[in-house]
């Protein structure tokens, strides 16, 4: 019998109370309003991480729920994927941390992805081709991020973009197809328009350690992209966008969420949103935008799900899937 993947539970969690653009704008000192946010981005709000608060505490509580929604017990995983960008430490990963925190001593592996915004769609595919190989049968993938830690205060075209938060699934071995087929890519010859170009080096920061970013070169990159990607998925499983239910791409601007569901031919009603609410939160907005709008009722077993993210690399991929 050829072994299958599916989605068995979902989880998400945000730090804090919700930050809005007016409450942002008056910390800084910005030489913005809301307005002006809202009608090129459409954030409202977002929430931020307090101060000691890691990416991997934030991915503990994603995961907690993720495991409950799917009625198991952290030991019963025998694989961790994190998908991050802004990890607690340069090394041991988020991935083995949250192994720590959620006491799972089975040796099961844990290891961190760094594919920024496109990071859990990657995650996602890796663990799927490790369950289909049989070698592990009950993966937990997260993405989990705090971007406000890599944010240029100053720079109103990125700082408010950006926020906290986690998302996770619980992937499973399963006898009838889940996800129906995955691709995902990248081209590192675009790393110049989407980057935080520093380091750390002999116990200073090297570079610069800021988010810094090309809004238009992204938009244009970003739409072409993601509408190339879900249509190779869409081929490779055999289906049209017309049979989708539901699209859930990366939170990174209600612009480009508009512009691939147009160029999709997908109907508006059928594109979760959840970046009025939640900003960017780069690897953790699609995993976070999908718990969401299950226990909300939204989205129903059974259904066909395009997930599909674009980020910093360049990288960018998609995975369509029967929820």
């Amino acid at each position: 019998m050829t072994i299958q993947t599916r989605i068995s539970g979902t989880g998400s969690y945000l730090p804090g109370e919700p930050v809005s653009n007016a409450a942002l704008i008056a910390a800084h000192g910005l030489e913005s309003s809301d307005e002006w946010i809202v009608e090129r981005t459409g954030i409202r709000s977002r929430h931020l991480a307090a101060s000691g608060i890691a990416s991997s505490d934030l991915a503990l509580e994603a995961s907690r729920r993720a495991l409950e929604a799917a009625g198991r017990k952290p030991e019963e995983v025998d694989l961790i994927i994190v998908a991050t960008s802004t990890p607690d430490y340069v090394f041991p990963s988020a991935a083995a941390l949250l192994q720590s925190k959620l006491g799972i001593t089975n040796g099961a592996p844990a290891f961190d992805v760094q594919a920024v915004c496109s990071g859990f769609v990657y995650a996602l595919t890796i663990a799927d081709k490790f369950i289909r190989s049989g070698s592990h049968k009950c993966a937990l993938v997260v993405g989990a991020e705090v971007f406000s830690r890599i944010l240029d205060w100053k720079d109103r075209g990125t700082c408010v973009l950006f926020g906290d938060g986690a998302g996770a699934v619980v992937l499973e071995a399963a006898a009838e197809p889940g996800l129906l087929a995955s691709a995902f890519h990248a081209d590192g010859s675009h790393h110049g328009i989407l980057s935080v170009p520093g380091q750390i080096c002999g116990g200073v920061v090297t570079g610069d350690p800021f988010l810094r970013m090309d809004g238009q070169a992204v938009f244009k990159f970003a739409v072409k992209v993601l509408a190339d990607v879900a249509n190779e998925v869409l081929d490779a499983a055999g289906m049209t966008a017309a049979q989708v239910d539901w699209l859930i791409p990366h939170q990174a601007n209600v612009r480009i969420l508009q512009a691939t569901a147009k160029k999709l031919h997908i109907s508006p009603q059928k594109c979760i949103v959840t970046v009025d609410r939640h900003g960017n939160t780069s690897a953790a907005s699609i995993p976070l935008a999908l718990d969401e709008s299950v226990r909300a009722g939204r989205i129903q077993r059974g259904q066909h799900l395009l997930l599909e993210g674009v980020g910093g690399g360049f990288t960018w991929g998609a995975t369509l899937l029967k929820f």
